[in-house]
């Protein structure tokens, strides 16, 4: 009888501790998104807000409603901007996204098999750039692959250049994945680190002990067993990158089409709010997918 009356009084306390997480998304996530769902619905006005309809009150609740429509998403289907800009921001994040993984994965297999004692000292030097802000971190890049840069010098001291020739990588598509993987890497290396951390090396010694290869030992061993940090990595990198607007603005041309800059461009170049919110939602849903994926597989594990 104790025992259950004990229950019954922490249940509440439990129930607590649940809902206060419901609660943070409910707010800072489900709120946010409905609004902007709700502009989406709206017709452009030269007006503060710059949409109509707004609410104004349960006496107008019906008229309200009843102006509300989903021209603005039938408008991004028929417009081949917002789909080629869908389209490339997915290619840009799909390749930073696997060139991280390939860069990110040798370093965390070396974080993971170095000495004990050093371990800390390598993950505080992977995490060591957030202590800098991260638009000094790509401005930084523009003084480094700007024609007349950082770069260009260097070649050009170490004779790889003449004098007068120059690195043309600045505002263009490969000065942004040197941005995209030098920002976004330490966000690929902790979670694979992580995971190569937690792995068992007797499986690897029982592996070397029966004539395995070590490259095939990391194929069939390694790797199966790191994949949770594959994905999580992936995905923490392939979400904000797809949706990505510093980075593709300040070392990206005018040719680099990525939906960030075009939702910019939407909300305070031309003030659509409602067709920018069409877009917004429409990004949010894309990104949705791949974390219903990983959830599932998780699940399923």
């Amino acid at each position: 009888m104790a025992t259950a009356s004990s229950e019954n009084k922490q249940s509440p306390t439990r129930w607590l501790v649940v809902a206060v997480p419901y609660l943070w998304l409910l707010l800072f996530f489900a709120a946010p998104f409905f609004i902007i769902f709700k502009i989406s619905l709206s017709d452009t006005a030269i007006a503060m807000p710059p949409y109509v309809p707004v609410y104004d009150g349960f006496s107008q609740i019906g008229d309200f409603f009843s102006q509300l429509d989903f021209e603005n998403y039938l408008f991004l289907t028929e417009d081949p901007l917002y789909i080629d800009a869908y389209l490339s921001s997915l290619r840009i994040a799909v390749i930073s996204t696997f060139m991280l993984l390939l860069i990110g994965y040798p370093m965390a297999l070396a974080m993971a098999r170095a000495p004990t004692t050093i371990r800390p000292t390598l993950v505080m030097l992977v995490i060591l750039p957030f202590w800098t802000s991260f638009l000094i971190r790509v401005y930084a890049w523009i003084g480094i692959l700007k024609p007349e840069g950082l770069l260009t010098v260097l070649l050009q001291w170490l004779g790889f250049l003449s004098p007068d020739q120059q690195v043309h990588i600045f505002r263009t598509e490969m000065a942004v994945f040197i941005g995209m993987v030098y920002s976004y890497l330490p966000f690929m290396v902790l979670p694979l680190y992580s995971a190569l951390e937690k792995l068992d090396n007797t499986l690897l010694e029982a592996a070397t002990d029966l004539g395995c290869p070590p490259w095939k030992a990391f194929w069939k061993i390694t790797f199966p067993l790191s994949l949770p940090g594959v994905i999580a990595g992936s995905l923490i990198c392939f979400i904000p990158i797809t949706g990505e607007f510093v980075i593709p603005d300040l070392l990206g041309g005018a040719e680099t089409l990525m939906i960030g800059k075009t939702l910019w461009t939407e909300f305070f170049g031309n003030r659509d709010w409602p067709l920018a919110s069409a877009v917004a939602v429409l990004l949010l849903l894309v990104l949705v997918v791949p974390i219903a994926i990983f959830q599932n597989q998780q699940q399923k594990a």
